[in-house]
């Protein structure tokens, strides 16, 4: 698709600018062997901005004035640091955790570039170094994966073809109190090098993605047994599979229940699989979004209703972006929302979600938990980080490769690229209550002022309240969806005969809400959902903006500028602080301009909101 075609671009420059070597493109990228060829453009492009090993060695120390000693924190308090160094070396990559039923012990198996480290993190102020299974035949690796099931690891790496997926007992780390260097009791050998693995505890099935089989797709593998792993067959007709999570399903879509099923992450697609029969796994649906980069990894609800993602390559555009997808009807999923970070432009890339909290790695932004109990109305809040990466929270792969949340203990680990294996505890703080100042959801007038400065040059498709109808060029572009009610804020909210008919043209177009009075004091935020999509004859000189009129002048609080690429129309929702203005009479003001020439632009906002807290 167009917007793959865009991603090769913008990875293949990024090679010519760190690694002097540009990217030919052989095979179409929506093909099994295109996708295949764009993984192994990843494996150069990840490891280009990896710097040196940035770690700070501390004791427990809890988070306090936004920092636990040199790392930036919010409600997360530092248990321990165990460096790369001290636990085999080379550079950390994937983990996962495992909790001897018998014991109570909790440990995590953490991946590194030349083998997999088993630490016992049961006093997580103290965690315990127990020894290093190597890489098969002394390989190495800068991608490797674990998971657990009946009390063994099952562990693969990428790039080494003929590695295998090693398979270890973890009941022989009871008893060892000095490290050891291990071997492993079984190898499967149905694939060579695997970019992830995932697991069903319920089903004893493994499911390696990115291997060297099944046209990089879904190689499932039955771990029943799991000293002698079996291959079970092949999801192969979407080609090459990124990580991906099945389950047995107990979602509302009631066709499926009881039926295993995979949501596998497809470098532009959420595509989603029934393998319940191995021999003749069915695809159900393969559906891309609006703002796609590279699909990389998601998890559902505990209800199965909806799913968070993370696009790895989304970085162009401003702000962590997280999707959110109704997954009710598995035949068609929706991606209903995007929650863009206010405060970090990081690469976000595995996360898991525990009850109504999610746990997001964010490479250089460490790790971020959610509050995700307003996920139905696409309302996602950030409530606490660890930043294991201090430098910097701007793009690049440096900092936390994963987390593993699931602990009872309530241990968080972070597995860090120079770091090595950070352990935290969130320590939630009973936040003041939030109290709404002033909303509207545009369902009835209420004094918003078209072009308030008597300035503003667009020709056709200016602000204005009303129900919108729908447009399509190349996919979504006006939303014919608002957020809550009937009505939003929309550019020119007719669909006209084409897609231009009543679209933003000719410059600036601008819109102010009412006056609203700030209360003198407390935490006050200006919130809003919105969207701006286009064509490809679009530029950076087309935008949409948000900014807050004050005593002092205007200040610009938000802008996303277009680009010659084709765009869809989502809704997207931002939070920005605006405390700098307590006790002031404030105004929100929304512009949006097609000011490059006669190309497709249109721009919506819907539920505006400030808050006092």
């Amino acid at each position: 698709m167009r917007r793959v075609l865009r991603t090769a671009g913008v990875v293949a420059g990024l090679l010519a600018l760190t690694l002097s070597a540009t990217a030919s493109w052989a095979h179409d990228p929506n093909s099994p062997e295109g996708k295949e060829e764009f993984r192994r453009i990843m494996e150069n492009y990840e490891p280009a901005w990896r710097a040196a090993d940035q770690v700070s060695t501390l004791a427990a120390t809890a988070c306090s004035g936004g920092m636990a000693g040199t790392y930036p924190c919010r409600n997360v308090d530092l248990l321990s640091v165990l460096p790369l160094g001290s636990i085999g070396g080379g550079n950390g990559n994937s983990m996962w955790g495992w909790t001897d039923s018998s014991t109570g012990k909790e440990y995590i198996i953490f991946g590194r570039t030349t083998g997999a480290s088993f630490v016992d993190v049961s006093v997580p102020t103290a965690p315990v170094y127990l020894g290093n299974l190597p890489s098969y035949n002394g390989t190495s690796s800068s991608w490797r994966d674990v998971k657990v099931y009946a009390n063994h690891a099952f562990i693969g790496a990428d790039s080494i073809s003929s590695h295998g997926m090693q398979v270890f007992d973890l009941t022989r780390l009871r008893g060892v109190t000095t490290p050891q260097t291990f071997t492993a009791d079984a190898r499967y050998t149905g694939f060579g090098n695997s970019h992830t693995l995932a697991v069903n505890e319920q089903t004893g099935f493994i499911y390696a993605v990115g291997t060297n089989t099944c046209s990089g797709g879904v190689h499932m593998v039955n771990v029943q047994n799991p000293k002698s792993p079996v291959n079970a067959g092949c999801v192969s007709n979407d080609g090459y599979v990124h990580e991906n999570q099945c389950v047995v399903y107990h979602g509302p879509d009631t066709a499926y229940s009881g039926r295993e099923i995979c949501f596998n992450y497809n470098t532009d697609t959420l595509t989603i699989v029934d393998v319940t029969n191995k021999a003749a796994p069915v695809q159900l649906s393969r559906t891309t979004y609006s703002g796609v980069g590279y699909t990389h990894q998601g998890w559902l609800t505990e209800d199965h209703s909806r799913l968070l993602m993370d696009d790895e390559l989304d970085s162009d555009l401003p702000g962590t972006k997280t999707f959110i997808w109704n997954v009710s009807d598995l035949n068609a999923p929706v991606n209903t929302g995007v929650y863009t970070s206010p405060t970090i432009q990081a690469t976000d890339h595995n996360l898991y979600i525990i009850g109504d909290k999610a746990y997001q790695a964010s490479y250089r932004a460490g790790l971020r938990i959610f509050d995700i109990s307003g996920i139905a109305q696409n309302n996602l809040q950030e409530i606490a980080y660890f930043d294991i990466y201090p430098a910097a929270n701007n793009t690049g792969f440096n900092g936390a490769w994963n987390v593993y949340p699931f602990f009872a203990s309530g241990t968080i680990a972070i597995s860090g690229i120079e770091q090595g294996l950070v352990l935290v505890k969130h320590n939630p703080v009973v936040e003041p209550p939030t109290t709404t100042v002033w909303s509207d959801t545009f369902e009835t007038a209420t004094g918003w002022t078209v072009n308030p400065n008597g300035t503003d040059t667009a020709t056709s498709g200016v602000w204005e309240r009303g129900d919108p109808e729908a447009t399509t060029s190349s996919g979504t572009k006006q939303v014919g969806t608002t957020v809550s009610g009937t009505n939003d804020l929309v550019t020119g909210r007719l669909a006209g005969s084409s897609a231009g008919t009543y679209d933003l043209d000719g410059g600036v177009s601008s819109i102010r809400s009412p006056a609203v009075t700030l209360p003198g004091s407390g935490a006050l935020k200006v919130s809003l959902s919105w969207y701006l999509a286009h064509g490809n004859n679009a530029s950076s000189a087309d935008y949409f903006r948000v900014s807050i009129v004050h005593n002092g002048g205007t200040t610009q609080l938000f802008q996303q500028t277009a680009g010659a690429t084709d765009r869809d129309g989502a809704w997207a929702t931002g939070t920005w602080d605006i405390s700098a203005y307590a006790g002031q009479s404030v105004r929100i003001l929304i512009t949006a301009a097609d000011a490059s020439g006669a190309s497709l632009v249109e721009a919506g906002v819907d539920d505006v909101k400030i808050t006092q807290q």
